[in-house]
C-alpha cells in the first residue's frame, strides 16, 4: 500500500507541474527582411522586357543577398517558389499575362530551401495567394542509357570536387572558343547557345562536371514535358550536345532573338553545328546518337498545383 501511494503522489506531482508550463511561442514563419511587390510598368523602348523572368540574384549566386525578379509573371513566381514545372499549376489565365518586379532581401547566411519558402510566404502575403496539391499522371519520359552505352566522360576529380553553389568567378577576359569557335567552360558549369542558320535554329550545350538531373532540368525545358532519371549514372559529367529546336517563347527577348553564331576561328570554317545534318536532329535523336541515352516515352504521376485564390494587384509594399 505504502509503495501504490508513493506512486499516486509522484504521478499527481508530475502532472501538476507539467500542466503549469506555457505553450511554446509559434515558430515565426519565415520572411525576406525587406521586400517591394509591385505592378510592372508597360514596355517601353528602353527597357528589356525579359520574357523568361526567371529572376536573378539569392543563395548560391554572385548576389547572395538580393533576389530580384524584372516583369515576372505570377506563374513564374509560383514555379519559383515551389520548384515545379508551368505545366503543374492549374489557374486562372492572367497568371502567365499579368507582371510584376520584385526585390526582397534575403537575411545572411540564407540557404536556396529557406529562400523557396520565404518566397512562398512573401506570394500568400502580397497576392493572397492560396493553393493546394494534387496528384495528376501526365504523358512524360524516363531517361534510360542506351544499348551501347552512355557517351558521357567523366570529370576530372577536381571538377567533380568543385562547389558549385559558390558564386561564380567572372573571367577577366572573353570567353574560350574551341576550335569551331563556340564558347568554352574555364570552370564547372553548363551553357545553352542558341543560333540562326539558312536550316533552322540551332542549339548546343556545353556542360562541364555536371549531373544527368541538371541535364534533365535543361532537355525538361525544351521539351516541356515531365522526365525521370532512369539511367542510375550518379557522377558528373563533361558533354556536348547539339540539336535543331524551336526556341521557347520563355526565353526571348521583346523584339529580340537568339545570340548571333560564333565567328569561325582565324583560318577556320564555320562551326560545325552548321552542317544540315546536325540540324535537322530533333533532342530525342541527339541524345541518343550523341550521349548514349535514350527518352523513353512513360505516364508520369507528379504533385500539381491548383491557383484556388490569388489577387491581381499585390497588397502595397
Amino acid at each position: 500500500m505504502r509503495v501504490f501511494s508513493a506512486a499516486l503522489l509522484t504521478f499527481a506531482l508530475c502532472g501538476g507541474s507539467n500542466s503549469q508550463t506555457q505553450p511554446p511561442a509559434p515558430a515565426q514563419p519565415l520572411s525576406f527582411e525587406v521586400a517591394s511587390v509591385k505592378p510592372a510598368p508597360p514596355p517601353s523602348g528602353d527597357r528589356r522586357v525579359f520574357m523568361f523572368g526567371g529572376g536573378r540574384g539569392g543563395p548560391g549566386t554572385d548576389d547572395p543577398g538580393r533576389l530580384t525578379f524584372e516583369n515576372a509573371t505570377l506563374m513564374t513566381l509560383i514555379t519559383k517558389a515551389y520548384n515545379v514545372a508551368t505545366y503543374q499549376v492549374t489557374g486562372p489565365a492572367w497568371l502567365e499575362s499579368e507582371r510584376y518586379d520584385v526585390i526582397a532581401k534575403l537575411p545572411p547566411d540564407t540557404t536556396k530551401e529557406q529562400s523557396a519558402i520565404m518566397l512562398q510566404n512573401l506570394l500568400a502575403e502580397r497576392f493572397r495567394l492560396v493553393l493546394h496539391h494534387e496528384s495528376k499522371e501526365f504523358q512524360g519520359f524516363e531517361l534510360v542509357v542506351g544499348k551501347n552505352g552512355p557517351k558521357l566522360k567523366k570529370s576530372s576529380p577536381e571538377d567533380a570536387a568543385y562547389d558549385q553553389n559558390k558564386p561564380p568567378s567572372l573571367p577577366a577576359g572573353p570567353p574560350g572558343r574551341d576550335a569551331n569557335g563556340f564558347p568554352t567552360l574555364d570552370q564547372p558549369g553548363l551553357i545553352v547557345m542558341m543560333r540562326m542558320s539558312p536550316k533552322g535554329m540551332a542549339s548546343r550545350m556545353t556542360a562541364r562536371a555536371q549531373t544527368i538531373p541538371r541535364l534533365l532540368d535543361m532537355i525538361g525545358n525544351q521539351l516541356n514535358k515531365p522526365l525521370v532519371d532512369k539511367t542510375g549514372l550518379t557522377g558528373k559529367y563533361d558533354f556536348t550536345l547539339e540539336y535543331a529546336a524551336e526556341v521557347p517563347v520563355g526565353m526571348m527577348l521583346n523584339g529580340g532573338g537568339p545570340p548571333p553564331p560564333p565567328p569561325p576561328p582565324a583560318g577556320g570554317t564555320a562551326p560545325s553545328g552548321d552542317a544540315p545534318e546536325d540540324l535537322v536532329a530533333t533532342l530525342p535523336t541527339a541524345i541518343q546518337q550523341q550521349l548514349g541515352l535514350r527518352l523513353d516515352a512513360k505516364k508520369v504521376q507528379l504533385d500539381v498545383l491548383i491557383v484556388d485564390k490569388a489577387d491581381k494587384v499585390p497588397t502595397e509594399n
